[in-house]
């Protein structure tokens, strides 16, 4: 019971964090007037999120392994060298995902809304210039977070990357958002200029591939993500498909598209709690790999678990209260449909997470590489159609 105290009450004190993705959702709301000047910009915005996911997921858990096992140094300066091949590989990654993301986003354009060349070129260098320009501010925090973390006695496999989804889902969304607002409202100059950072970026990137390729670390980083971001892609496009069915339902209720990023961050940040700490146990000896183990994991599920239900509670109270829900009735309204959103979504998180951690265990694979980028793109979709199916059945 203590243990299970111990590990809600961090995972609150993590998950508070997710309160600045309703930020993010603000954003969202405001500029929903811009999605009707392209058709693949909503498609996209989950997609943008979801990857950014990934990769900040696969950053986070490989620097919470790394100072857990010791082969990453809490300093800021003169770390080692995996540390520095891992930060790399973020760059080489992001460049990878946008550009597989966007022929995808487009390719599925081609049948629903006709896409054309130049929203190909678009899209891609719409992408390209919000994931490089997001992963640079994104980067540097990550790394303080998960230093200050351990130095102060926290567990930062819990702290880490729910603190940091929610501050990269603001960034994501503001840059992408700037860089829409740039593309199409700075007419031709815009595009030009949103063309040109997308270039560098990808120069930067490719750099940097071939500076590193006969790094084992490196190489194997890369080929591992690809593995991840076939399946990411695939849920990536049918996230956005089911935010357009909300989208049909909900119309311009407000405070769906507000609470919408805090909700997926929440979810994927339950995921990484309980991947995450797993990978570390299985890193350490300490629970076998094998999913009969999750029996040993029960705390750290019980108390993210609590945990989430606590934020989801909060966010319809923030919504209440912020006169977005402006009756009694209103809020318990939305808190029915969160909470059984919340309850749909964890059971099946819980599930994957602790199964991609035991079986890329199993096969020899880093499960870092494996765990948060496909939990919290599961969790993506998972939050996105649990919503779908409250917003249906509870009116």
């Amino acid at each position: 019971m203590v243990g299970l105290a111990k590990s809600a009450g961090q995972s609150v004190l993590s998950l508070s964090f997710n309160l600045g993705g309703m930020l993010a959702g603000t954003i969202l709301a405001i500029h929903l007037d811009i999605f009707s000047l392209a058709p693949w910009a909503l498609a996209l915005f989950p997609g943008i999120l979801t990857i950014r996911g990934a990769i900040g997921g696969l950053f986070s858990g490989r620097l919470s392994t790394a100072l857990h096992i010791g082969t990453v140094k809490a300093s800021y300066t003169k770390n080692t060298k995996l540390f520095y091949l891992l930060l790399y590989a973020v760059v080489v990654l992001t460049l990878e995902s946008s550009i597989v993301m966007g022929l995808a986003t487009s390719l599925l354009g081609v049948f629903l809304w006709r896409i054309t060349i130049t929203d190909l070129a678009a899209t891609l260098a719409v992408i390209v210039t919000t994931m490089g320009l997001s992963i640079a501010l994104i980067s540097p925090i990550t790394i303080g977070v998960s230093i200050l973390a351990f130095k102060h006695g926290l567990d930062p496999d819990v702290i880490v990357y729910p603190v940091i989804s929610t501050v990269a889902d603001v960034i994501v969304t503001a840059c992408y958002f700037m860089v829409l607002d740039t593309y199409f409202l700075l007419t031709p100059l815009g595009s030009y200029l949103i063309g040109l950072i997308s270039f560098i970026f990808s120069l930067i990137a490719f750099y940097i591939l071939f500076k590193n390729s006969s790094e084992i670390e490196f190489s194997k980083t890369v080929k591992e993500f690809l593995r991840v971001l076939i399946i990411v892609v695939f849920i990536v496009n049918a996230t956005g498909l089911v935010l357009g069915k909300i989208n049909q339902i909900v119309g311009s209720r407000p405070e769906i598209y507000i609470i919408y990023p805090a909700l997926i961050d929440t979810m994927g940040s339950v995921g990484s709690i309980i991947g995450s700490t797993a990978t570390t146990k299985l890193a350490l000896g300490v629970i076998e790999p094998d999913f009969s183990s999750i029996k040993q994991h029960l705390t750290e599920i019980g108390g993210a678990w609590i945990a989430s239900m606590v934020m989801f509670t909060v966010y319809s109270l923030t919504s209440f209260f912020t006169q977005v829900a402006t009756t009694a009735s209103g809020f318990v309204g939305l808190l029915t449909q969160l909470l059984t959103t919340n309850v749909l979504a964890v059971s099946l998180i819980v599930v994957v997470a602790y199964a991609v951690a035991v079986l890329a265990y199993r096969r020899g694979w880093d499960p870092d590489n494996f765990v948060i980028p496909l939990e919290s793109s599961m969790a993506d979709i998972v939050t996105t159609a649990s919503l779908l199916v409250a917003l249906t059945v509870i009116a």
